[in-house]
């Protein structure tokens, strides 16, 4: 009986003992616990800091893609045909403006169609005075068709610059890197086919100016032919009969 009583009592007191040591046992002892749904969160986190800055990078990308077209756009065309087109223009303006004879102003022809082309030839004039009339309309009319020639071969010679040009434009349009140069080759073009409208007009208007002082001259011939049929016709009061003594 003693000696259950002292088992009891030594039970007792190692079950109390091996107590105080768990208990005094440090927390960092203890095992530690993984958190998945921590980690996947972070995972998520990180992936979506990912595509974000992956965002970023193709919109930079993008924005230089764009500056980079839009220097092409206000790219400039290398190609200028304006300085040839401004000096074949001033060659036909000066060819123009030698015109013979009568020049092409208005005060200028008024004056002239009133003294050389009259309306009417009111007093009869000398043979010599309208001989040189006539000459002088004649070198009108012809000077006016030289004239006219001459300008139709200004603009012949210039066919061969605008086939050279409009080629030399039409192949920098197309290798055109922009929308800048494509519209410069186009207004080019378009002032290539103004210079081309001028030349046709400037020769049309050359040769109708011919055509009108050749006009202009056969009128006035025809007006100083019934001045000088009628000068003819009027040679006074005709024959007079009278007393004629015939021997003395």
């Amino acid at each position: 009986m003693r000696n259950s009583l002292i088992y009891k009592a030594a039970f007792v007191a190692g079950f109390g003992a091996l107590s105080s040591i768990v208990v005094s046992v440090p927390a960092h002892a203890q095992w530690a616990v993984y958190d998945g749904a921590a980690h996947v969160q972070t995972v998520l986190i990180a992936a979506r800091e990912l595509q974000q800055v992956n965002q970023q990078a193709q919109s930079l990308l993008n924005e230089a893609t764009m500056l980079e077209n839009q220097a092409r756009n206000l790219a400039n065309l290398p190609l200028s045909v304006l300085a040839p087109l401004e000096q074949s223009i001033e060659a036909t303006q000066q060819i123009v403006g030698q015109a013979q004879g009568l020049s092409y102003n208005l005060t200028s022809i008024d004056q002239a169609f009133s003294q050389t082309y009259p309306q009417a030839l009111g007093s009869p004039s000398s043979a010599a005075q309208m001989t040189a009339d006539a000459q002088t309309r004649w070198q009108n009319a012809r000077g006016a068709y030289q004239d006219g020639l001459r300008v139709q071969t200004g603009a012949v010679q210039n066919l061969d610059a605008t086939r050279s040009q409009i080629d030399s434009l039409v192949t920098s349009s197309q290798a055109a890197s922009g929308a800048l140069q494509a519209a410069q080759s186009g207004n080019q073009l378009t002032a290539l086919q103004t210079r081309q409208l001028a030349d046709l007009t400037a020769v049309i208007t050359a040769m109708g100016r011919a055509q009108a002082m050749e006009g202009a001259r056969q009128v006035e011939s025809e007006e100083q032919g019934r001045a000088q049929l009628m000068t003819f016709l009027n040679y006074g009061a005709g024959y007079t009969p009278g007393t004629a003594q015939m021997f003395h």
